[in-house]
């Protein structure tokens, strides 16, 4: 599974540098930061929307919307899904009550 992160990741990256008359991704990095967590913010409410009305198949459509989304945040960020799951590797075992107290100290 991450292999396939790690190639949606290299798509997303070379995108930086494409025609964004051409390609979705360039073109909403060309728009900036304030574009694509729009985007994220949308895909995060039809994901929820798709979960309480019960729709299996539209949930992971919009989680697959949602996580793409913020892949590309991320790449925006220069930032890729290596780091994500390292640390969820690192949670990983552990109560999420006692990581989240680890946080506030």
């Amino acid at each position: 599974m991450s292999e396939l992160l790690q190639q949606l990741a290299q798509v997303l990256e070379q995108r930086k540098t494409a025609d964004p008359k051409q390609s979705y991704v360039a073109n909403l990095y060309s728009k900036g930061l304030d574009a694509i967590l729009k985007k994220i913010g949308e895909e995060a409410t039809e994901t929820v929307i798709a979960a309480k009305n019960g729709d299996t198949n539209q949930l992971i459509y919009e989680t697959a919307d949602l996580w793409f989304h913020t892949l590309v945040l991320l790449t925006h960020q220069g930032l890729g899904p290596e780091l994500v799951l390292n640390e969820l590797q690192r949670r990983f075992g552990q109560s999420g009550l006692e990581e989240k107290a680890k946080r506030h100290q």
